[in-house]
């Protein structure tokens, strides 16, 4: 697992942002109703994903999806929603996780964040949404 050790960089979006956006490599496959990918993660928060996906993958804004992702020996899998599309970026939104792997992703973001304050806040903010 590639942990990142800068802070993240605010910029005025993100203070608007309910969830920071960790910076993170990784591999993973998104399961469409029409197709499977292989993509790469570019950043992952609490709420959801920045993904690469190949050349000419056929991708529709609101479409339903499965994302696993490949974090060394951990899987995070999620139920999403294509939130925004431009290019071969995607945007996936969670709309279900399960119990172990919200876990992993928490501590990700935990480690990556440095703040249990910040922390604190992003999961205050998941509940309420």
């Amino acid at each position: 697992m590639r942990f990142t050790t800068s802070e993240p960089t605010v910029s005025t979006a993100d203070e608007r942002r309910h969830f920071s956006r960790i910076p993170f490599t990784a591999t993973g496959q998104l399961s469409t109703v029409a197709a499977r990918h292989e993509v790469k993660l570019l950043d992952i928060s609490l709420q959801g994903a920045l993904l690469e996906v190949p050349a000419g993958a056929q991708v529709e804004l609101g479409e339903p999806c499965l994302l696993a992702l490949h974090l060394g020996e951990v899987t995070i899998k999620m139920g999403a929603e294509l939130a925004h599309v431009a290019g071969q970026q995607v945007g996936v939104q969670c709309r279900s996780i399960d119990l172990e792997s919200i876990s992993h992703l928490r501590r990700l973001v935990e480690v990556n964040l440095g703040s249990s304050r910040l922390l604190e806040r992003e999961l205050k903010a998941l509940m309420a949404a």
